[in-house]
């Protein structure tokens, strides 16, 4: 009778995954995670839904391509002029491999998300931007895993994206994203689904024959 009680504590007690303080290594970690993936290009479908004038709800399709270990974009089939923003949000949260070049990261604690403790990393911009104030992304200690990234701009806006990841062979790709878009005369929310994934393929981006 007392075991399943003593489980219980020993589980609620045990340590978790040593918190990292050196932002460059948990970059590091999250581009060595899926070690034995090269590259890969995958379908990529996104429903936007605008809440506020114009009220529209466009549908973007598009191909996403990676290459280790930095090379990673989201080329849409056809983008509307007034979406086009959403170009750059996917790009950087696909790219972790990428923000050193042109950000200062730093690791700014643990936060609890989604009822577990996530490393939190900061992003600044090495140039200044009147734009992006900055920018916070929450990885998973225990996979190095990106699971959500929120963007803060100037203006007061703020963008958050949260990912969640699928199976593929020995590799965790991204499944699905949603983000919640709230910036000065924009209000939106998007939701990308990732299927029809083809790995180590000899395509990635600047290549995009198969």
């Amino acid at each position: 009778r007392m075991i399943a009680p003593l489980l219980a504590t020993l589980v609620a007690t045990a340590p978790g995954p040593a918190m990292p303080s050196d932002a460059h290594a948990v970059v590091a970690k999250m581009i060595a995670r899926n070690p034995s993936l090269q590259s890969y290009k995958a379908r990529v479908h996104v429903d936007v839904k605008m809440l506020s004038f114009p009220y529209l709800a466009p549908k973007l399709d598009g191909t996403s391509y990676y290459k280790r270990p930095d090379t990673y974009e989201v080329v849409f089939d056809r983008m509307p002029g007034y979406a086009k923003g959403f170009q750059k949000i996917f790009d950087d949260v696909g790219d972790p491999g990428a923000w050193e070049k042109d950000q200062n990261i730093a690791v700014d604690g643990t936060s609890m998300l989604w009822g577990h403790p996530m490393i939190v990393l900061r992003l600044t911009k090495k140039i200044h931007s009147d734009i992006l104030d900055h920018t916070i992304a929450y990885v998973d200690p225990n996979s190095y895993a990106l699971v959500e990234m929120e963007w803060f701009y100037t203006s007061g806006g703020k963008i958050t994206m949260t990912q969640t990841y699928q199976r593929n062979g020995s590799s965790y790709l991204l499944s699905a994203q949603h983000a919640d878009i709230d910036i000065p005369h924009i209000r939106a929310v998007a939701d990308a689904s990732y299927n029809q994934y083809q790995t180590n393929v000899a395509a990635a981006s600047g290549e995009k024959n198969p």
